[in-house]
Formats: structure tokens, sequence, C-alpha cells
């Protein structure tokens, strides 16, 4: 079933299960960041020095003089003074904070272990990837951030894409990591458990149009729904000639790539929907309980997430309403975690 036949201890299982909850703590701030647009307010990234926020009166006009020379500041919130800088500078701040309190909650424990040997060379290695992805995800994070400091005041959808996607791939390898050392598995085989892998990919597909929908403020063009502003499919995409590149691109001039992503994203949840649903009663009787209580929390965190994702979007008054869309990522990452465990749950045990 895994690499590795260790026994690990219960503060070790304890530790990881502190890390995954700061995973999904940091995933969540970063949602919390983009609709509060508070993203670009912190214009450097000082990683010791950084720590520490400003102090007083002058420290904090420095900061806010920072700010004013991003385009945000001139195109969006130049009416914005200190007090109100200090709002999106808190939930950026935070969320910076919160990746260093994860690194070091991460490396202190994991250099005692290492030094009592009480972990093994197999979860070194699965650790060391989850630390490798972790910086790749915060340099992406960086390099999102600065495409909103050049004549955009916004951060560019892609990477903020790429960003989110790399985070999702630092929970699925923190996920796999806690399944091997809780040995989750099954001794009872399970032949038609292909729908999982398939509902995971697009699942994974669908994540790749909610980071698009995000950075695209896809959501704020079509905010009815079952329809999309009166129309079934919307009139622009019916139109061969805007199918192409160029319009993807240009995303904040013209309408065809908010579209494309939107109708995409609500057609991929109804496929999630069906495909779930199947899953759900093509295994519910051939399971064991362990894997049945995931199965049947995947099922309701859908049947949740489908309900937010409609009240997110009737709810749009020119911008996403914080708490619905936040708990709608919320939601949503919990499903694809959920799905994850389910799949664990069913590995075969060998004898």
């Amino acid at each position: 079933m895994k690499a590795s036949n260790y026994k690990y201890n219960k503060t070790i299982r304890i530790w990881l299960l502190i890390g995954l909850l700061m995973l999904i703590g940091q995933v969540i701030l970063g949602g919390i960041t983009r609709l509060t647009g508070s993203g670009l307010s912190i214009t450097s990234w000082d990683i010791v020095t950084g720590v520490v926020p400003p102090l007083n009166d002058e420290e904090w006009l420095q900061a806010f003089e920072a700010y004013k020379e991003t385009p945000q500041f001139h195109k969006i919130n130049s009416t914005f003074n200190v007090k109100d800088f200090k709002f999106i500078y808190f939930w950026e701040y935070f969320h910076r904070l919160w990746v260093r309190a994860l690194g070091f909650i991460f490396l202190i424990p994991f250099l005692i272990f290492i030094a009592k040997k009480q972990i093994d060379l197999y979860l070194a290695k699965r650790l060391g990837l989850v630390v490798l992805l972790t910086i790749l995800t915060a340099s992406a994070g960086w390099i999102m951030v600065q495409s909103g400091l050049i004549n955009r005041p916004w951060v560019n959808a892609y990477k903020l894409t790429i960003h989110f996607m790399l985070a999702l791939f630092v929970i699925w390898a923190m996920i796999k990591t806690v399944a091997d050392v809780y040995n989750y598995g099954t001794s009872k085989k399970i032949t038609s458990n292909t729908i999982i892998p398939i509902t995971i990919t697009i699942t994974l597909v669908q994540m790749i149009f909610a980071g698009l929908m995000a950075g695209m403020r896809a959501g704020l063009y079509y905010p009815s729904w079952p329809d999309m502003n009166g129309e079934l499919i919307p009139a622009v995409l019916l139109n061969g000639t805007h199918w192409n590149w160029g319009n993807m691109v240009n995303y904040d001039s013209y309408l065809f790539a908010p579209a494309f992503v939107q109708f995409t994203h609500r057609i991929l949840a109804y496929i999630l929907l069906g495909i779930t649903i199947y899953m759900f009663f093509e295994l519910k009787n051939k399971v064991a309980l362990f894997s049945k209580k995931w199965l049947n929390i995947t099922m309701l965190l859908l049947l949740i997430q489908v309900v937010l994702g409609i009240l997110t979007v009737l709810n749009v008054a020119g911008k996403i309403p914080l708490f619905y869309g936040v708990s709608h990522q919320l939601v949503g990452l919990l499903y694809f975690m959920s799905l994850l465990f389910l799949k664990y749950s069913l590995r075969e045990i060998k004898a």
C-alpha cells in the first residue's frame, strides 16, 4: 500500500494534522486577501524584516506612500486614506505571516524528529516534497503580486491560477503523507473505483477555472442563475470570430474570456454534481464503513458547494460577497480534499 512500514508516534500524527489545517487556513486567507483587494497593499517581500509591520505613524505613512505608487491606488483606491490602507494591509500581512508561521511550525519539529530518529527516510522524502511545493507556491505568489504592481491594478489571472493550483498540490502532497502515516487503506477490494480518479481529474480542471474566475473577476459579469443575464449561452460565445487567444489574454477589456470562464465553470459544476451522485450510489454498498464516511462527506460537501456557488452569483452587487465567496472557496477545497481521502482509504492493503 505504501513505501514504509515505519510506526509513527502520536506526536508526529498530530503535528501533520496541524500542518494540514494550517495549509487550509493559508488558502482561505488567500481568498480573503483577494476578495478584499488586499493582495497588492504590501509592495515588497522581506522574508526577515517583513515579519514586523509598521509600528508608528511614520512607518505607516512610508508604507502608504509606497502603495500610492501602485496602479491599484491610482486606478481604484485613489480616495484611500491611511485608515483604509491599514485594513487591506492587515489581510495581506496576515496572509504572509501565516506562511512564515507555517514554515516555523514545520521546520523546528521536523529537525527535532530527525534528531531523535522518529522519522524514517520515506516520511522525510514525503515532507521534503511538501516543502519544495510550498516554496514554489510562495515564489509563484510573489510573481503574481508583481504582475499587479506594473500598469495593471489587479494581479494576472493566469499567474493567480498557477499560484492557486500549486497550493492545491501542496495540500495533495500533505494529504498523501497523512494518509500514509495513518495507514489509510482497506482489505476489501473495490472493482469499480476508477470513478474516483476521474472525479478528481474533473475537479482539478474545475479548480483551474475557479482560479481564472477569481483572477478575471468573471463572477461580476453574469450575476444571475440559472441563466446568464437572460441567456442560456452568452451571445459572445456563439460568435466564432471571438474564439482567439487575444481575447483570452485581454480579459480586462473584452467580455469573451470572463463569459467563457464562467460558462465553463458552471458546466463543470453540473458535471461534477452528476458524477458525484453516480459515484455515491455506485460505491455506497461496496466500501467499508470508514470509506463510506468519506463518501458521505464528499456527497454532502458537493451539495453545499453547489448551493454556495448559486448564492455567491445571486448576491453579486458590484463585487463578490465576501462571506459567500470565501465559503464557496473553502467548501470547494474541502470537497477536493475529501475526494483524496476517499481515494486513499480505498487503497488495497496487501496481506
